[in-house]
């Protein structure tokens, strides 16, 4: 009998914070008065926090037999045995049936969830062995929630903003690889040993700088200044800033899990905070 914690736990809400990316077209076009359009977007976001977690029930289901020998996967739900594997089919089943309902009418909303699932289960079942490709698939993941957020509801995305949006997810991508190479050699990735140190180190410093030059030219693009004025220019050091944190929290193991690390360092809560207030200054 499965209990309902386990069945939570499975589902890994704690990742539905990486879905926050379909809010970016909203919150970037001042769009959030807009009713409808928010309904909208909420709907998105909905379907892909069901969409999400499916994905991870069925890699778990997949991996199960493997994630028995692994010295922290096998605390998993369905590895310790807390969920069985009829239960975690089940609710997946679930869960892609809600995520359908709540894009229910929006054709391009469904095949950017199509994508999304059928790119995750070949990265979970096949391509995470695959060096740069495993994570230009994590990569293409936010740029799906991105588009949801903007193409699939009928807001224009900016160019620049994509743009960034493509280079932080790589940068994120390639950082979780990084945490992972300090694990000892028994819980690392079968596709570390094609990941040097050095071209990791390589690979976020590009991706970070493509960040933050990208973020940099929609602060000051003629589109950003006519929507927000001056304010997101002087968001840029901010977003240096934290960025560089993440950077260092990285190096010192704790990149891993995103959604958790984002949250852990107080000093990357208040870089957010910081600029969520240059942001919203003088807004209402």
């Amino acid at each position: 009998m499965s209990s309902l914690p386990s069945l939570v736990t499975l589902m890994r809400p704690h990742q539905w914070l990486k879905n926050a990316f379909v809010f970016a077209g909203l919150v970037f076009s001042q769009s959030w008065s807009d009713g409808p359009l928010a309904l909208r977007v909420l709907k998105a976001f909905a379907a892909f926090c069901c969409f999400s977690s499916a994905v991870y029930i069925l890699n778990d289901w997949h991996d199960r037999a493997s994630d028995v020998r692994h010295p922290v996967k096998r605390l998993r739900p369905l590895a310790s045995g807390a969920v069985q594997p009829a239960a975690a089919l089940a609710l997946a089943m679930l869960l892609l049936a809600a995520g359908v309902f709540f894009a229910a009418y929006n054709l391009t909303l469904l095949i950017l969830l199509g994508l999304y699932v059928t790119l995750n289960l070949a990265y979970s079942w096949r391509l995470k062995h695959v060096p740069v490709v495993d994570v230009s698939i994590i990569a293409s993941g936010f740029m799906l929630r991105l588009l949801a957020g903007t193409l699939a509801v009928g807001i224009p995305p900016s160019r620049w903003l994509l743009l960034a949006g493509l280079f932080v997810a790589l940068f994120l991508g390639f950082s979780k690889r990084k945490a992972e190479s300090f694990h000892d050699e028994a819980g690392q990735r079968a596709v570390l040993e094609h990941y040097p140190p050095a071209l990791l180190d390589m690979f976020m410093a590009v991706t970070m700088t493509a960040s933050l030059m990208t973020y940099g030219l929609f602060a000051t693009s003629p589109e950003a200044q006519l929507q927000h004025g001056d304010r997101l220019v002087y968001s840029v050091p901010i977003v240096i800033f934290g960025m560089l944190r993440y950077a260092y929290q990285v190096h010192r193991g704790h990149g891993e899990d995103v959604s958790r690390d984002l949250l852990r360092d107080p000093w990357i809560l208040l870089a957010v905070v910081a600029w969520l207030g240059v942001f919203l200054g003088r807004r209402f």
